[in-house]
């Protein structure tokens, strides 16, 4: 069995995900990570900062509002990320259809057990969706509140818990556009705001993709997802793998089934897989450091995190399993790093890295001061080291 120590995970982390060579057009960062975590909206963008020495904001805006090679959907684990285009057929298949199934039953039964609608309200739910998605088609372009405003059925108020103290009526309006954007029918385009913004209009996807999200088979889809996650983040336990896609492990076990894998000794975390042709040993790249924004793909994309994290979790991840901002040397996380009201971005290390290092993260601190210019962006979540070093 071939052993890949964690030293060589490390480098192929940093050739892979373009974080050593930072020379990657936002389409290939994209695709480098299979998908950007979209959850937080300038994290996109201070994902593709990380990875692309030469690029500026407006690379990524027209990439994804004018060129639309890449497009904001929702996919594995109920997750937003970014994808380039040529891949959305893929998440599709493979995770939202099922996604999109799975919250239109879940709304279905809020309003059932609210009693805000009479008869089926499965059947009814999805007369909402058509009448919404009607309404964006007329439209071409429109905000969640424009629609309502078309589709009266939209403001239908839900109270999910009416026993509960705290809770209180709301509209539909949400759900129903997270169905249909799950369904593949609407895209999320540009915010009314900065790149940070998470005000977003919405335009059907008729408009961005004349020829349609490209139909494949959900054992297709699935296959071809976990080959790409496995180039991208392999070698690793098949645990982690079913942690990122967010499938039962029978599904992720009949996806394995149609790829030629090899299982490689990992050392402390086990043993892993590995596509059976990426088997050669990887040489490191040269020294290299980057501040990776909060839930960037690359901390994200393993549930065993000890071998690039070691013991710095608790400092970095908030109660629900988010990661903050971090910085990363040669494949490590070293320390964490925030920006301050007055767009100052300041940092901690939490072990010693040596004189060259430290250089090379003042760089980088230097290269992202411009790169946010009179951005102000507070990650959604936050994290105890992001917390101290705002205060």
């Amino acid at each position: 069995m071939r052993s890949i120590n964690s030293a060589e995970r490390r480098a192929r982390l940093g050739i892979r995900h373009l974080l050593a060579a930072k020379n990657g057009a936002p389409e290939r960062i994209a695709e480098s990570v299979v998908a950007l975590h979209a959850t937080d909206p300038a994290g996109v963008f201070l994902s593709v900062a990380a990875r692309g020495r030469e690029l500026e904001p407006k690379d990524v805006e027209r990439a994804l509002y004018d060129d639309r090679t890449l497009l904001r959907m929702l996919a594995m684990r109920r997750t937003m990320f970014v994808t380039p285009t040529d891949s959305v057929g893929v998440l599709q298949a493979a995770s939202a259809n099922d996604l999109a199934d799975k919250q239109r039953r879940t709304y279905a039964k809020y309003l059932e057990r609210s009693g805000a609608v009479e008869g089926d309200a499965l059947a009814w739910f999805t007369e909402v969706e058509e009448q919404t998605h009607q309404a964006l088609l007329a439209r071409g372009v429109a905000t969640g509140a424009q629609l309502s405003k078309d589709v009266p059925l939209l403001r239908t108020q839900v109270n999910i818990a009416a026993d509960k103290s705290y809770s209180k009526p709301t509209g539909i309006t949400t759900w129903v556009l997270v169905v249909l954007g799950a369904q593949g029918r609407i895209v999320r385009g540009r915010p009314n705001g900065g790149w940070s913004s998470s005000q977003y209009t919405w335009s059907p996807v008729e408009s961005l993709l004349p020829q349609g999200i490209a139909r494949l088979s959900a054992a297709e889809a699935r296959a071809e997802l976990v080959r790409r996650w496995l180039t991208a983040f392999g070698p690793a336990p098949i645990t982690d793998l079913k942690w990122w896609t967010g499938w039962p492990v029978g599904e992720v076990r009949k996806a394995l089934a149609h790829l030629d894998t090899a299982e490689v000794d990992l050392g402390a975390a086990g043993a892993g897989l590995v596509l059976a042709d990426d088997l050669e040993p990887v040489t490191a790249p040269d020294p290299w450091v980057a501040l990776l924004p909060a839930l960037d793909p690359t901390p994200m994309g393993w549930q065993s995190r000890d071998w690039y994290l070691g013991p710095h979790g608790p400092n970095l991840f908030d109660r629900n399993g988010n990661i903050g901002p971090t910085i990363w040397s040669d494949g490590r996380i070293v320390g964490g790093w925030a920006q301050r009201s007055d767009g100052e971005i300041v940092h901690r290390l939490l072990e010693d890295v040596g004189a060259q290092t430290i250089s090379l993260i003042e760089a980088e601190v230097d290269r992202l001061t411009a790169w946010y210019g009179d951005i102000r962006a507070v990650p959604r979540f936050r994290t105890p080291l992001e917390r101290e070093l705002t205060a």
